[in-house]
């Protein structure tokens, strides 16, 4: 399957110098998050101001309290209510976040809350659509609540073994909701991603391995789990975007 149409490429940036580098590199469309290597939270205020300052035309912000699962308490819900409402206050266009239930179904109730919360913004069910236990399903689902797009991988690992249940989707979908693929989204692939499964959006981190500038290292202290690696971390490139953006248009 070919696509004709200009692709809309969205960077996922973890903190803010990745957000400036996504800037740099030609980035019109960002997904703002915290703690990429726990599956992505909710992001700091901050984030979504300078990506106004920067100029970034669609600025999409994470709602997830915590890491884990998506099957979420009253008081959570609440909580992710409330952090709409302050995102909306500092200027995002867009929220990406959802809700499941224990059995893999949308929890309509909840997802309901944060779409009112959102009113007048883009909403995009997360990847929470991967751990769904019947995507097609959650599909008409979400397009009868009123998401704009789902952000997937087609279930898969990543979005390119998980080609055939994109191109499903976005023939099922047959422009009532925007099917966006993420995961394992590179230059390498994109435009085999684009071409095979016929999606119109992608989403990547265009990430590169940054190491510390400490040279004093404690081996004896560690901030999170001992076996990690606590002195280098991914950030986005500016060239990795500039190279993603237009082999996605290719």
């Amino acid at each position: 399957m070919t696509n004709k149409n200009k692709i809309e490429v969205e960077i996922c940036c973890g903190d803010i110098e990745s957000l400036y580098e996504a800037a740099k590199g030609g980035a019109k469309r960002v997904e703002l998050c915290h703690a990429l290597s726990e599956g992505g939270v909710t992001p700091p205020l901050s984030m979504i101001s300078a990506a106004k300052e920067l100029g970034i035309e669609s600025v999409n912000v994470l709602i997830r309290p915590r890491m884990g699962d998506f099957v979420y308490s009253d008081m959570e819900v609440a909580a992710m209510v409330e952090d709409i409402r302050f995102a909306k206050s500092a200027g995002a266009t867009g929220i990406v976040s959802g809700a499941l239930l224990p059995d893999g179904s949308v929890d309509i109730d909840n997802t309901k809350k944060l779409i009112e919360a959102a009113e007048g913004l883009e909403f995009v069910f997360h990847r929470a659509f991967d751990r769904a236990s019947q995507p097609l399903k959650v599909l008409e689902t979400l397009i009868k609540l009123g998401c704009t797009r789902i952000l997937t991988s087609g279930c898969s690992a990543n979005a390119i073994d998980g080609i055939p249940l994109l191109k499903e989707l976005v023939t099922i979908a047959n422009g009532r909701i925007a099917i966006m693929a993420g995961a394992g989204v590179t230059p390498k692939n994109v435009a085999e991603l684009v071409h095979e499964a016929g999606v119109t959006a992608v989403h990547s981190t265009a990430k590169r391995t940054v190491q510390s500038r400490m040279t004093y290292i404690n081996e004896k202290v560690f901030m999170g789990a001992a076996d990690a690696d606590e002195y280098s971390r991914p950030v986005t490139s500016s060239e990795i975007v500039k190279e993603l953006i237009a082999n996605a248009n290719k």
